[in-house]
């Protein structure tokens, strides 16, 4: 259907539709948020409060300009409308991102509305579409200076911290820890098979083996060990996807060099990706985890040291 093809009776239908259902997507973003973001929880329920209270302009008018039936038009059945990806229901829903997808909707609307307005014939049907254009406009001010006294009061900065948290939570803390098994428990099997063979494609195999059954295996047990329910720390499943995925490629990096046939350039290559891999997680400790520098290297490079001496004795016994 074409916006252009629209009645006034048809116009108001979409209206109102289109209000119920942002205001059912505000309290959505109200309800998700509750929990860990209340400054935004209540920026959402005072929005769609005012969606709320356009819907019953609306259909004040419409009842006494069209009679008691409003067709079901959705703004999904008009070319023209944005079609949206359902973020509310996503896993995982940030402030900001609601607040982005937010704005998208009142500007949306704002457009609607003064497109509408200029093809009404009735006054009063007109003079609600144009006001009700100029309300949708001035939301983002609205949701500005809410923002601003949230700003002041603190809440906002306590949402950002509790967001970084639940990042580290959700994502960091599952991804370090297969990075640090990738990493550091595959050098014993990896270097025992380089210097036991000197056989660049026999230790790319074990390689291989070791760094995708590690990854399989931390995998798993990310996913089993917390349902995320009590913790917070999300969707098992993610967090178990997160930690295998970045334990294989712990193990990854530090065998591909294999794939060239000079065994001792491989070697020195594999054993510079090393270096590089507990440097990166002991910067990764340090940015998110908060562990002192000096403490993050001392602990990964002890630790992957003696990993790699008991490969290299093994492998040269």
């Amino acid at each position: 259907m074409q916006f252009r093809d629209l009645n006034e009776a048809q116009l108001l239908a979409v209206a109102i539709g289109a209000e119920e259902e942002d205001a059912r997507i505000y309290r959505d973003f109200a309800e998700r948020l509750r929990g860990n973001f209340p400054a935004s929880a209540d920026l959402f329920a005072r929005m769609a409060e005012e969606e709320d209270g356009h819907r019953h302009r609306l259909i004040d008018v419409y009842r006494a300009r069209f009679g008691e039936h409003i067709p079901l038009i959705r703004r999904q059945d008009v070319k023209g409308f944005l079609v949206r990806r359902p973020s509310w229901l996503a896993q995982t829903l940030r402030p900001e991102r609601a607040r982005e997808e937010a704005a998208m909707m009142e500007i949306e609307a704002r457009r609607f509305y003064e497109a509408a307005a200029a093809r009404a014939g009735d006054a009063g049907v007109r003079q609600l579409l144009g006001d009700l254009a100029q309300e949708e406009g001035r939301h983002e001010a609205t949701a500005v200076m809410v923002d601003s006294a949230q700003q002041a009061s603190g809440q906002v900065e306590e949402e950002a911290h509790a967001a970084r948290r639940l990042f580290v939570l959700r994502f960091v803390q599952p991804g370090l820890a297969g990075l640090m098994d990738g990493s550091v428990s595959t050098l014993a099997p990896l270097f025992a098979a380089a210097f036991a063979t000197n056989n660049t494609v026999e230790t790319f195999k074990v390689g291989l083996a070791a760094s995708v059954g590690a990854g399989i295996s931390m995998g798993f047990a990310e996913a089993l060990s917390d349902d995320g329910k009590l913790s917070g720390r999300g969707a098992p499943w993610l967090r178990g996807v997160v930690c295998g995925l970045m334990t294989t490629l712990g193990g990854i990096g530090h065998t591909l060099p294999y794939l060239v046939d000079n065994f001792r350039l491989a070697t020195n290559v594999a054993i510079a990706v090393v270096a590089v891999e507990l440097g990166a997680i002991a910067w990764i400790r340090k940015r998110y985890m908060d562990t002192p520098l000096t403490s993050a290297v001392f602990q990964v490079v002890v630790g992957g040291v003696l990993v790699f001496l008991a490969g290299w004795w093994i492998g040269v016994g």
